[in-house]
């Protein structure tokens, strides 16, 4: 990364004002709306605005637009060793105005988690049938079944399992299955759902003595590094804050070679799945996915777009350890295991 001169004095003049850094320690901490930032330093968002503007325009910070919000994130001015070793500092990051900052940061974490528990608390019996409103599941699952068909799942990892759906589809074909949800009551309907009786001699007896449901955020997965060969987020990913460090976790827990399936919604404006149904991102794009995935060495492998419905479903598949190479244009093959499958969707 090269600046010229005036690029530096351009990003120095931007952190000359208080506001301005207190803006920097707080992105580096989590990507944050213009509204919250204006709750926590508490200013009018004009003013918030009018800085963000100047970290913009000195390349520490980037704007992204999600519907009717605009998020901000570290720009890569941000990476300057300089400016990582001053932002880290003991000094600035345990000064009172930046400990009162952090105090305020952390009662907006703990807003966005509230409103996400109290709707799968109040959907938990209905989550099912709330995702056939927007989607056609039977067609969807039918693709993830044909992209994973020769694939080894091994020990897969169901992050935000929910009533358990992925397990019923994928756990016959795994050796082990661990089904994690944030919410107890969703592992409460999981548990009722998949765990029977698990000394009879049935298909559902013998995938319940190969599930363990486990209590888990996908931000802090209660897993080992490289224990498990497979991983699925089903319509989960939208509700991560920071869907980038959620795919970091998670290449951390799957073992070299181990596959990722990531299957959710492109980017949309229904604007209403974030009022109503506490989802924190409207869709990903594919540019998006490839840069996390890049980012958390995982090798984007296929993608494949299901239209259909009031919103458009996407696929993406990936393997952890430059197994996968990507083809530009269109769909994209992670590997001969999947070569076929586009005549099959």
């Amino acid at each position: 990364m090269i600046f010229q001169m005036d690029d530096l004095l351009t990003i120095f003049r931007a952190l000359a004002d208080p506001t301005r850094v207190r803006i920097m320690l707080l992105l580096l901490n989590m990507e944050l709306a213009v509204g919250e930032l204006a709750q926590i330093l508490n200013q009018s968002q004009p003013r918030i605005s009018r800085h963000i503007r100047i970290l913009d325009e000195a390349g520490l910070a980037e704007r992204r637009k999600e519907g009717s919000w605009v998020f901000l994130r570290p720009g890569k001015a941000s990476q300057l060793d300089i400016l990582r070793r001053l932002f880290r500092s003991d000094d600035v990051i345990s000064s009172e105005q930046a400990l009162a900052d952090d105090a305020q940061l952390s009662l907006v974490r703990e807003t966005r988690a509230k409103m996400a528990e109290r709707y799968f608390e109040a959907h938990a019996e209905e989550w099912d049938a709330i995702r056939s409103l927007h989607l056609p599941e039977d067609d969807v699952e039918q693709a993830m079944l044909a992209l994973l068909k020769d694939v080894d799942l091994g020990h897969m990892l169901d992050i935000g399992t929910g009533t358990g759906r992925m397990v019923e589809l994928f756990g016959p074909k795994s050796d082990k299955v661990t089904a994690l949800d944030k919410s107890p009551e969703m592992l409460r309907l999981a548990r009722a759902k998949l765990l029977g009786n698990e000394s009879d001699q049935t298909d559902q007896a013998a995938l319940a003595r190969k599930t363990e449901l486990k209590l888990g955020d996908f931000n802090n997965l209660p897993i080992d590094d490289g224990k498990v060969d497979s991983v699925l987020l089903h319509q989960v990913l939208h509700y991560a804050q920071h869907p980038e460090a959620v795919l970091t976790e998670v290449a951390r827990v799957v073992r070299e070679g181990g596959t990722i399936m990531i299957t959710d919604f492109a980017p949309h404006d229904h604007e209403e799945l974030r009022t109503t149904h506490a989802h924190a991102r409207l869709g990903f794009s594919d540019d998006s996915m490839k840069r996390w995935f890049a980012a958390s060495q995982i090798d984007m492998g296929q993608s494949r777009t299901l239209d259909g419905g009031k919103l458009t479903v996407k696929i993406w598949i990936g393997r952890k350890s430059g197994l996968s190479q990507i083809h530009p244009g269109g769909d994209t093959d992670l590997s001969s295991n999947f070569s076929q499958k586009r005549a099959q969707l």
